[in-house]
């Protein structure tokens, strides 16, 4: 009986050690299953948070730029809420009417005229609270338009004012001034440095000064100069048939520095020589110093605005 039972005892016990292994190697492999799973969730889920950062971002420019319609559209909304419960409670007040005996038909036909008038002036302002905002949608891209181009055009003349110092530094500040005012490069130049008393004939170092001057700027297209002389209220000493007064003698002056600067390298067509006689002063003619700093050339350089003028045209 022991010899029969021991070999079934033993064939029981392998029996239970296969169905073990089998059980075990169905959970490692669910487990390896489930990571993959998790794995997989976990990056659906990165990548759902990288939408919805995304997404925040872009519901938060859309709010921004919904704030820019303006007072004016918020008004025109307003004023359409308001026609719109006008023409519903005229509309109300009509179907009212429709059940009212044949006494009534005059109030009818009005409030049917005042319906119609309503929903005309409904759908205008409608419309027009469309256009507005698109109106309103172009003017703010014709403003930021024109405030890159002139922006642009300060920081071209701001350069072009320091380059012209750098240019001129080897001169006595009391002799060359340069300086921006109303967007412009204003190149101030004394008497006493280009021309002798009542002369048209620029010095030597005037000459200097002005080629230097013509070497910093010949090489801006974008760009028109004026060149304008001035005088004090003394009368010239010697007239001629040609220079009778101050002011042919503040524009002779000019031609003869604008010669000089074309002669530089500066195109003829980019320069205007003028004369403001001594009807421009610095200040007045009551003292020799002031006489003084009225006797000078201004040379006026001005950005060109061909790109701003075609903006406001357009606008």
């Amino acid at each position: 009986m022991k010899k029969v039972l021991l070999p079934l005892f033993i064939t029981l016990i392998f029996s239970s050690c296969i169905v073990s292994k089998k059980k075990y190697d169905e959970l490692l492999a669910q487990k390896v299953r489930t990571e993959a799973d998790l794995a997989d969730r976990s990056s659906q889920l990165d990548k759902a948070n990288a939408n919805l950062d995304s997404l925040s971002q872009q519901l938060k420019k859309l709010k921004e730029d919904t704030t820019k319609l303006g007072i004016e559209k918020r008004n025109k909304s307003q004023r359409l809420a308001e026609l719109e419960k006008e023409h519903s409670q005229l509309n109300s007040n009509y179907k009212n009417l429709l059940t009212s005996s044949g006494r009534q038909t005059r109030d009818l036909v009005q409030q049917q005229e005042q319906l119609l008038s309503i929903q005309e002036n409904l759908e205008q302002t409608r419309r027009e609270n469309d256009s507005l905002s698109n109106s309103l949608a172009e003017r703010e891209k014709k403003v930021k338009e024109l405030e890159q181009v002139l922006a642009s055009k300060d920081k071209a003349v701001q350069d072009l004012k320091n380059k012209i110092s750098n240019a001129l530094l080897n001169f006595k500040e009391n002799d060359i001034t340069v300086k921006v005012k109303n967007g412009k490069v204003y190149v101030s130049l004394a008497e006493q440095l280009l021309f002798g008393s009542g002369s048209i004939e620029v010095d030597a170092k005037g000459v200097t000064a002005l080629q230097q001057l013509a070497k910093a700027i010949k090489d801006q297209k974008d760009i028109n100069i004026m060149v304008e002389g001035h005088t004090d209220n003394v009368p010239i000493s010697k007239k001629s048939q040609y220079m009778q007064d101050n002011w042919d003698l503040s524009v002779m002056r000019a031609t003869s520095i604008t010669k000089i600067l074309t002669k530089s390298g500066v195109s003829p067509q980019q320069v205007t020589a003028s004369g403001r006689g001594e009807f421009m002063p610095l200040a007045s003619n009551d003292s020799q110093q002031n006489k003084q700093k009225n006797r000078r050339t201004e040379i006026i350089i001005t950005p060109n605005l061909d790109e701003l003028f075609r903006i406001l045209e357009n606008n």
